[in-house]
């Protein structure tokens, strides 16, 4: 009976080492991934609010546009609540949005994310038709930052600022417009460092409350 007892425990606990194996493996490798992974996590840029106002980002996934100033970039759209038959939604234009004027965001002043110095400023002069997707170049601000990360604002129309000029962040600096590769007016942002996309995130000290 001990023999047969001792030769049970012996199979039980092959059994268990069979089973479990396949697993401690997986975790090993799903550990290594994740560390993996977390080496290849981007820095992040902490980013002034790009308005004085409620807005909405909608996020590039990493790789989506593997381009600098496109690869983790964010598009930035004004909003407002706006009543509808004695309900308020939050929306980013009044009746169909059909028009440039319709946006919240259209024309609105766009606030500098750093304490900058303004590198290059590049204009298209063409108003694209909301819902209609337009031609590039877009026109932009190109920021640095004092560590050398760089900035760039895109979609913008009548900047008030010069290249070599510097901006402190919260600064207005251009106005919300839509031209080149966009559907309506909005502000692109993206930032990189050292040839690497950052991801931005907004300074929640410096959103208004309104």
């Amino acid at each position: 009976m001990t023999y047969r007892r001792r030769g049970m425990q012996g199979w039980v606990a092959l059994a268990f080492a069979l089973f479990t194996a396949p697993l401690a493996v997986a975790a090993a490798q799903a550990a290594t991934q994740e560390d993996a992974s977390a080496a290849e996590l981007p820095g992040q840029f902490l980013a002034h609010p790009l308005f004085a106002s409620s807005y909405a980002c909608s996020e590039h996934a990493w790789g989506e546009l593997p381009y600098l100033g496109d690869d983790l970039g964010q598009d930035c759209v004004p909003q407002e609540f706006v009543d509808e038959g004695g309900r308020a939604f939050m929306k980013s234009y009044r009746t169909d949005g059909l028009a440039n004027v319709d946006w919240f965001g259209w024309n609105q002043p766009v606030l500098s994310p750093c304490d900058c110095t303004v590198l290059k400023i590049s204009l298209n002069a063409v108003d694209n038709v909301p819902g209609v997707l337009g031609k590039p170049p877009a026109s932009l601000i190109l920021l640095e930052a004092a560590d050398g990360t760089k900035v760039v604002l895109a979609h913008i129309q009548s900047p008030g600022v010069e290249e070599g000029q510097r901006v402190a962040a919260g600064e207005a600096i251009a106005r919300v417009g839509n031209n080149g590769y966009s559907r309506n007016p909005h502000i692109h942002v993206g930032a990189w460092r050292e040839k690497k996309a950052l991801q931005i995130r907004w300074d929640q000290r410096h959103i208004p409350i309104l």
